[in-house]
């Protein structure tokens, strides 16, 4: 099948599903986590091996920027559902930067194994043993946690500032229930325990070298987002279920007005029509911005350019400025939305919860992004 009809057949399983999870959105929240039919259907649709290297059920015609359209669908009906999603993706795209020893041990169950994470290395720790590190520690939001088998945990590197992110499957760590949350609440984004773990060697991966002076993926698998250093590839997954989301809302709301017509807030309210326009405008550009900015690099890497600092820094900008975006279009929808918005029952306050929280993932924090890149560009850095 030609690769474009293997990326709109997989875009057009998402669109299919979305329905089904916006049923589901309230179980969801109220779970705490993805429903294990969430899950199950997130699997048959084959969508979560979209991130796999081919050699591991994945598919040679979508690369991973076909997970981040899939997951602006799928955020359309359930944030947390698209989170969790594109997380699951993305991490078994990571898989490829890992030994190849690695990757075999995580895929030995088959294709749909799931990963979830905990990069914070604050309150962890490994030392160095004998063919490998014993490993202690707390992680937090793990995203997703209750469906993976593995979890990648990151920890201090040798050098100061530096990292490693350590492989350790579901039977050496343990979950604790904190995810209490106002927004994102299905995403079961708890905590991971680790206690005096042997965690070796070959599942440790550094992500600084990873797809930079660092080819393991590129060498292993060919595939063109590989030759991409991972660390610009970083939070361009997160920042997808948002797009995702604030179309939710722009659905949520035009379908709530469309066919109404009388005093108050109806279709005929020329306020909420440039409400609606300038919303909707906002996720068209945030859309067009992640779709860019992730073809640019994959295509630039495929190329063989190198990425300077400032090319870097303006890609973390951009993924901040679409969290950006996305958060704006979402406010502007909710502060038209009436009494009714503020209802447990109503979708649109879902998406004001879901946009805002999960814009605080330090990933996608606009004034963090902003400064580097604004010093980077006048000659200060």
């Amino acid at each position: 099948m030609p690769a474009n009809s293997i990326r709109e057949e997989l875009l057009q399983r998402a669109t299919h599903l979305v329905p089904v999870l916006r049923e589901r959105a309230g179980q969801t929240e109220q779970l705490r986590q993805i429903p294990p039919e969430t899950v199950k259907d997130l699997v048959a649709s084959g969508l979560l091996r979209i991130g796999n290297p081919e050699r591991y059920g994945g598919f040679a015609e979508a690369d991973i920027d076909t997970g981040h359209e899939a997951a602006w669908e799928l955020g359309r009906g359930c944030g947390s559902a698209a989170w969790c999603a594109s997380l699951w993706i993305v991490h078994n795209w990571w898989l490829g930067h890992f030994t190849e020893q690695a990757q075999d041990e995580f895929f030995a169950t088959g294709p749909d194994t799931l990963a979830s994470t905990g990069l914070n290395p604050a309150n962890g720790r490994a030392t160095p043993a004998p063919g490998g590190f014993r490993v202690t520690g707390r992680w937090t939001f793990s995203s997703g946690c209750d469906a993976a088998t593995w979890a990648m945990l990151a920890v201090p590197g040798p050098a100061s500032g530096t990292l490693r992110w350590l492989l350790i499957p579901r039977a050496d760590y343990e979950i604790l229930d904190t995810w209490f949350a106002s927004g994102m609440r299905g995403t079961g984004s708890k905590d991971v325990v680790v206690k005096d773990v042997f965690v070796p060697a070959h599942r440790e991966l550094d992500p600084d070298r990873a797809g930079d002076r660092e080819q393991t993926a590129w060498t292993l698998h060919r595939r063109p987002s590989y030759r991409v250093p991972l660390r610009v590839m970083l939070g361009w997954d997160l920042a997808a279920p948002l797009v995702g989301i604030a179309q939710g809302a722009v659905d949520e709301f035009t379908l709530r007005l469309r066919g109404t017509s009388g005093p108050g807030r109806s279709a005929e309210s020329v306020p909420l029509q440039l409400r609606l326009a300038e919303a909707s405008a906002e996720v068209d550009a945030a859309r067009t911005l992640h779709r860019a900015a992730v073809r640019e690099m994959i295509d630039r890497a495929t190329a063989g350019h190198e990425f300077t600092e400032l090319d870097r820094l303006r890609y973390r900008r951009d993924k901040a400025f679409v969290s950006r975006l996305c958060v704006q279009a979402v406010n502007r929808l909710f502060e038209a939305g009436g009494a009714t918005a503020i209802a447990d029952s109503h979708a649109l306050q879902r998406c004001h919860r879901d946009a805002h929280a999960a814009s605080h993932h330090s990933a996608l924090a606009w004034d963090v992004a902003a400064e580097p890149y604004g010093r980077q560009a006048l000659g200060l850095s």
